[in-house]
């Protein structure tokens, strides 16, 4: 059965233009983008130069690799990506408790630093999907009411 044609329904939503968003969904990104990148930075520099579990480096690095996938769902403003991330982000949130209580320094110091941006990111990115789902007040509930 064919769907009727209905002038008066748009025939897909716009898409979602991240220029055209308000200043806190702007700032909500770039603050999930910088601290993703600064987790891929640590967790590269932890295990390769600054306290690897063996020296040279360790394997351990590729832990970073995850890590990347998102970056480019995060640079085209996706909403799911930023949705999986505040998930997946847990996982190193877990790795940072677990080494920052049984490393010793100054692996546990960088073991706090990745929970610190963990919990950045988690926050930067439910705040960016809060706000994005967010609807706009309607115009008669925004202006007060004059008599």
């Amino acid at each position: 059965m064919p769907v009727p044609n209905r002038p008066d329904l748009p025939a897909a939503p716009p898409p979602y233009q991240p220029n055209a968003a308000p200043a806190a969904v702007r700032r909500a990104r770039s603050v999930a983008v910088a601290s993703l990148l600064a987790l891929i930075v640590l967790s590269l520099a932890w295990e390769l130069w600054l306290a690897p579990l063996r020296p040279g480096g360790s394997w351990l690095a590729l832990k970073a690799l995850p890590l990347c996938v998102p970056l480019a769902g995060f640079l085209k403003n996706r909403m799911y990506t930023y949705r999986w991330v505040s998930l997946m982000v847990w996982l190193y949130f877990t790795e940072g408790i677990v080494r920052g209580w049984s490393d010793r320094p100054p692996s546990n110091w960088l073991a706090w630093a990745e929970v610190a941006l963990c919990t950045v990111l988690f926050t930067a990115c439910t705040a960016h999907i809060r706000l994005r789902l967010r609807k706009p007040a309607p115009l008669a509930a925004a202006a007060p009411a004059t008599l």
